[in-house]
């Protein structure tokens, strides 16, 4: 069970403003693609999960993912995840071609079309995340910019064991700041 707090940042203006607070704190960044997969017939969304694979820094990396029955409640988000590496040329033949993910050699979609019986794959689309990640008082922040076909979106995530106690910390940290923000409703996917 993946659980975070994610708090929604209004605008670029007040994303700004954070990531410079941030910067002294600063990991890495990821640029990261995001692709979401469904069964033909609707056998993960029909039962909340999506399949995705996230590239990361345009292809050095690729991960496939099975997400399921999230639930956001006060900006924090509870959701299955299970995920394992996945070839990159492989990935990409993937989202070009949504049927060969059905007769991959991977153990996670195996399992996949095991479990909810699918028989073939559909793309669903997907957005584009750029990801700041930083240390901050014992947290792992990770500063979301998320474009999707419609606009861009801002977002401030934190995996923790004990989320009320990181989303506190957080919150004290940008009112003291006087950045905007509200509790996430909803995953980016939705």
């Amino acid at each position: 069970m993946e659980v975070e707090v994610k708090l929604r940042i209004p605008d670029a203006d007040s994303h700004q403003r954070l990531a410079s607070l941030l910067s002294p704190f600063h990991l890495q960044t990821h640029l990261q693609e995001n692709v979401f997969f469904d069964g033909a017939r609707g056998e993960l969304s029909s039962s909340r999960s999506v399949l995705r694979l996230r590239f990361y820094n345009a292809d050095s990396r690729c991960v496939v993912s099975l997400k399921g029955k999230a639930v956001i409640v006060d900006g924090v988000s509870r959701v299955e995840e299970v995920e394992e590496d996945f070839d990159v040329s492989l990935g990409r033949a993937c989202v070009a071609e949504p049927w060969r993910l059905a007769a991959v050699d991977s153990g996670l979609v195996k399992r996949v079309v095991d479990e909810f019986r699918v028989e073939g794959f559909v793309c669903l689309g997907g957005f584009r995340n750029v990801r700041a990640v930083h240390a901050w008082q014992g947290l792992t922040l990770e500063l979301d910019e998320t474009q999707f076909d419609f606009g861009t979106s801002y977002e401030i995530e934190c995996e923790s064991d004990d989320p009320e106690s990181a989303k506190r910390l957080l919150e004290g940290f940008l009112k003291e700041n006087r950045i905007p923000y509200s509790f996430s409703a909803v995953s980016k996917f939705a």
